[in-house]
């Protein structure tokens, strides 16, 4: 089980990322691109994945991890609920979409810390 507090938290922790509302969920943003969106509301995380890594983390279970029905997830994102995800998975998907998102640089400093 993954809080609202520590997906703010790691989120917030990531290079230049920042927070900002989008409709009524908070979205979290590098260089204006949005890597997640949090619904407090519903529990529940959306990210923004590859189709190669959409797939594989649904693969996890399609219960916790899914794609968003409709267009939006044939673009990647990807919903997680939070009351039902591993902190692991779930930090590792945040990470995923942060680096796919975000510029080169910014990304492989992410990345550098994950293969610590």
């Amino acid at each position: 089980m993954v809080t609202l507090q520590e997906v703010e938290t790691w989120a917030l922790a990531l290079p230049e990322a920042e927070q900002q509302p989008h409709f009524e969920k908070a979205s979290f943003r590098v260089k204006k691109k949005i890597f997640a969106t949090l619904d407090t509301a519903k529990k529940k995380a959306v990210v923004k994945l590859s189709a190669v890594d959409q797939s594989v983390f649904s693969k996890y279970d399609p219960a916790v991890i899914y794609p968003v029905p409709g267009a939006w997830g044939k673009q990647g994102w990807t919903a997680i609920e939070l009351n039902k995800v591993r902190k692991t998975m779930f930090k590792d998907a945040l990470y995923t979409s942060y680096a796919n998102v975000a510029p080169k640089a910014l990304a492989e400093q992410v990345n550098k810390r994950r293969s610590l």
